[in-house]
């Protein structure tokens, strides 16, 4: 609220000042709120998406995981059982942590790194 006040006695003190300074006052208020404004909403929307889509992503993969595991511990006949009941446990972990370390590999190395080699080198 305070902020909005201010906001609020800059612009009238704009209309205030006669001819070229009242102007040049504007002119500097909407220039500070087009390269301010525009790019937090910008900022905020890519975040929001991004955000969603790892929900997004991550869940699909807990279910593909959780069938994966119903797969294993279902379709492969008496196979698992017994005393082996706990190896499409086993198998499901590792699937999950080659699934994370090639997310991670894939953050690393992946176009994020490219361009900031890039920014390094000046081009």
């Amino acid at each position: 609220m305070a902020g909005h006040g201010r906001s609020r006695s800059v612009g009238s003190v704009a209309q205030r000042l006669p001819g070229p300074s009242g102007e040049a006052v504007q002119l500097v208020i909407d220039y500070a709120k087009q390269e301010t404004v525009g790019p937090i909403r910008g900022l905020g929307r890519f975040v929001g998406f991004g955000v969603a889509g790892s929900i997004a992503l991550s869940i699909g993969t807990v279910l593909l995981l959780i069938g994966l595991l119903r797969l294993l511990q279902t379709e492969t006949g008496s196979t698992f059982t017994g005393n082996l009941s706990w190896i499409p446990y086993l198998i499901v972990a590792a699937v999950a942590l080659i699934v994370m370390a090639l997310a991670g590999w894939r953050i690393t190395q992946g176009p994020a790194r490219r361009t900031a080699r890039y920014d390094k080198e000046g081009g």
